[in-house]
């Protein structure tokens, strides 16, 4: 190394260096800053986005809202049946002179797209079960606790006025081939795997969640799908949220001796 013997050019590397030094010292900081920015943008667009939607656009106090929240602790009226029930155009487990073949006409339009998307994938669905009338429910419900008690029967099948089924919103879904019908091995289906991915690009949500027990009040059910439209649907899949969940609602696992009662 040479030694230096001009005192000026000496000093002059001499503060090159110390401020080389304090800039490389501040570097970490500086990085730490820009990253911490960085999160806290992403983190207020995730809080933007997430809160983005107006969750009184659609009522959940009403039986004909898109946003309708039925549940063990939420009943529709015995009299209320949708207005604009339709039978859509797909694969259907009844004839369609049966009225459990009919769901709302927004319901149907979404049926039908989300099942034409299935089959160019090869994947075949049905349509097990859209709409049930308080009395229909009523009947399909009193047939489970005469089979297994009404203890058993409350984990999994709605009283009457507390089923989804009544809002013209719900469908149960199955294999064209019947396999695992209405039954948690549909999951592990072809058709149960699509429809876990797929179903809320159009407007659906899987409305009994796994491992959601204690806040749907309802056993896990992956054939059961319930439409409240694509903007709701996303994020609640995003989000892995119940309705409940979203507009902060009691978590309701058994039935009070009042329930709420929705408006017509």
């Amino acid at each position: 190394m040479r030694k230096i013997k001009n005192k000026k050019l000496l000093g002059s590397l001499v503060v090159a260096g110390v401020l080389t030094a304090l800039v490389y010292l501040a570097w970490p900081t500086a990085s730490g800053s820009v990253a911490q920015t960085t999160s806290q943008q992403s983190s207020k667009t995730l809080t933007t986005e997430s809160s983005s939607l107006n969750k009184q656009q659609y009522p959940v106090d009403t039986a004909s809202s898109l946003w309708v929240v039925v549940n063990k602790g939420r009943q529709l009226p015995s009299i209320y049946a949708p207005a604009d029930l339709v039978v859509p155009t797909v694969s259907l487990r009844l004839s369609a002179s049966s009225s459990e073949m009919r769901v709302r006409a927004d319901t149907a339009r979404a049926i039908e797209s989300m099942f034409a998307s299935a089959k160019q994938e090869a994947v075949n669905l049905m349509l097990a079960s859209g709409y049930r009338s308080y009395a229909a429910q009523e009947s399909v419900y009193s047939g489970y606790v005469k089979t297994y008690g009404q203890a058993q029967a409350d984990t999994f099948s709605a009283r009457p006025g507390h089923s989804e089924h009544q809002t013209g919103l719900a469908a149960d879904i199955e294999p064209l081939n019947r396999h695992c019908e209405l039954d948690i091995c549909f999951e592990a289906t072809p058709e149960g795997q699509w429809l876990a991915v797929n179903a809320y690009q159009y407007g659906f949500i899987i409305r009994y969640q796994k491992a959601m027990q204690n806040m749907t009040g309802y056993q896990y059910e992956p054939w059961h799908i319930r439409f409240v439209g694509q903007a709701l649907a996303a994020q609640l899949h995003t989000n892995n949220q119940t309705l409940e969940q979203f507009f902060n609602l009691p978590a309701i696992t058994d039935y009070p001796a009042q329930s709420f009662e929705l408006k017509i």
